[in-house]
């Protein structure tokens, strides 16, 4: 049996995704602050288990004890292989770098940057220890390629994680381990978070019309089409390329 964790699942791209695994036979766990009951209806459907657990990823201890929690959960079925997509992130504060509040900007980091590599960690030294195949994914963006006005926290926690995932990545090459550690960047989707930012104000994101043109003219993926991408990639164990940031771009 396989088992998936995913984050940020209550809605949005971590629904399909944990959608799109199920409909693969993988069991799924899902991380997020509010609960998604759907996703119980749909996993007895697919006669796959679905289990879920509150958390404030921008919470380090409660990071840690849901890890725990979880690892209790799957380990004693004796899993052929754990995925954990790190799909959970924030976008605000979007603002001039120098009117953010070092607060907001410290849980930014701490949701966007610090969170999914704790978790990787934590599950990397765990299926070390128990010998099972690990997957790990983190949801990147294109904002970590380039600078976005506004989005100064957003471009440089995105641009961040995906030097973790290479450099993770490049470890386990060395280790000789059967693990492998990519990121997945999704692309423009309909989701809140497009919502929100096409709420910005002018003066904090100079791009707002664009992406409210996005809207417009109907140029926004559904996000069951980029999980679908995903789910694919995921589920072809022998083909994934260690370390690799994936862009939905090459699929569409």
């Amino acid at each position: 049996m396989r088992y998936a964790v995913v984050t940020g699942v209550s809605k949005g791209l971590g629904e399909s995704i944990a959608k799109m695994l199920m409909e693969s036979g993988v069991h799924v766990t899902g991380i997020s602050r509010s609960k998604n009951d759907l996703l119980n209806d749909f996993a007895a459907e697919q006669n796959v288990s679905y289990q879920h657990y509150s958390c404030d990823l921008g919470n380090m201890e409660a990071v840690q004890d849901t890890f725990n929690q979880i690892s209790e959960s799957i380990f004693p079925h004796d899993p052929e292989t754990v995925f954990l997509i790190n799909n959970a992130a924030v976008l605000e504060p979007i603002d001039q770098s120098m009117n953010i509040k070092s607060a907001d900007l410290a849980y930014h980091v701490q949701v966007n940057t610090v969170a999914p590599m704790v978790l990787t960690n934590l599950f990397l030294q765990k299926t070390t220890e128990m010998d099972v195949p690990f997957i790990g994914t983190i949801i990147s963006s294109g904002a970590a390629e380039r600078p976005v006005y506004g989005w100064s926290a957003y471009c440089t926690t995105k641009a961040s994680i995906n030097m973790y995932t290479k450099t993770a990545a490049l470890e386990q090459e060395e280790l000789k381990t059967q693990h492998k550690i990519i990121a997945f960047s999704p692309g423009i989707m309909d989701t809140k978070m497009q919502e929100k930012i096409r709420e910005s104000s002018k003066n904090a994101f100079v791009e707002v019309d664009t992406f409210r043109d996005y809207k417009k003219n109907n140029m926004l993926k559904s996000t069951d089409a980029v999980a679908g991408v995903l789910v694919d990639i995921l589920t072809d164990e022998s083909s994934i390329e260690n370390g690799k940031i994936y862009n939905v771009k090459d699929y569409f």
